[in-house]
């Protein structure tokens, strides 16, 4: 019972206090990536601030967006970004695996961009990603080493994909042709394409000499049938393995979290308070 009792008052299941000023607050953020305007929404804490900064990277399309995580997250004390890559969900521009990488690292600068307006701290950017999301937070944390810490969850190894056996290559083919709907200008063959010719360079395995040094978070989903622990978690865990600052876990659930949204809230505020604040 007593530890029942202290999950329900943990900081980020509470509302903040209500003298805090400034109110927390959900404006509305458009940045440009390679010249499309990205639309976003900025979940700012109460408080003074400056605020740590948790850039969030939906999935594949995005019918998960984590807006749990970025309320959660805010009441934890932490400015949640939530956007959508070009060529999804209405925004222009068309969609490839390659423009949503180079819209998550454009993301992280607009974060920065965005902190005098808001009160956040451009010197605390950690990035968040769900499946593609997880992907790319890893990708873009490789590549720019001031993201502070970077969490994966259920994170989708795409240059795992592209050397597995042809089975797992037809899978990937017709989930990437399934979810076409909400994205524009790309299709499954066109997506594939992309993902064959980037190879082993997508490797999430790869990264981990550029990510020494910085906290690293891997959520799998056990019951995972989109991102198969087997492939798109367990090599990276034994990649990762000796970087200092490492930290995994497998929640027994699907690839959405779905019954276990409030363990993966605890595990990724847990982790970034170790980190950030």
């Amino acid at each position: 019972m007593g530890e029942v009792q202290k999950h329900m008052t943990e900081r980020w299941q509470l509302d903040p206090d209500p003298t805090l000023r400034p109110a927390a607050r959900t404006p509305e953020v458009r940045f440009e990536s390679q010249g499309v305007p990205l639309l976003g929404v900025l979940h700012v804490p109460a408080g003074p601030g400056p605020h740590p900064i948790a850039v969030l990277l939906h999935g594949f399309p995005g019918n998960e967006r984590n807006f749990d995580l970025a309320q959660a997250l805010r009441r934890a004390g932490y400015a949640a970004l939530v956007f959508h890559y070009r060529g999804s969900w209405g925004v222009g521009g068309e969609y490839a695996w390659g423009n949503v990488l180079a819209d998550a690292a454009r993301a992280v600068a607009a974060a920065r961009e965005l902190a005098a307006e808001h009160a956040l701290d451009p010197a605390r950017v950690a990035l968040v990603g769900h499946s593609l999301g997880g992907f790319a937070a890893l990708m873009t944390a490789a590549q720019d080493p001031s993201v502070r810490a970077v969490a994966a969850l259920a994170a989708y190894d795409f240059g795992a994909v592209s050397q597995a056996p042809d089975v797992v290559l037809r899978e990937a083919h017709a989930m990437f042709g399934s979810d076409l709907l909400p994205l524009r200008g790309t299709s499954a063959d066109a997506l594939f394409a992309e993902m064959r010719s980037a190879g082993a360079a997508w490797r999430l395995a790869g990264l981990a000499p550029r990510l020494a040094g910085r906290p690293v978070l891997l959520v799998a989903a056990g019951n995972d049938t989109v991102a198969d622990p087997a492939l798109h978690h367990e090599p990276v865990v034994e990649a990762y393995r000796a970087l200092e600052r490492f930290e995994h876990a497998t929640l027994p659930s699907d690839h959405a979290f779905s019954d276990h949204r409030i363990a993966l809230t605890r595990a990724v505020v847990n982790f970034l308070d170790r980190h950030l604040r």
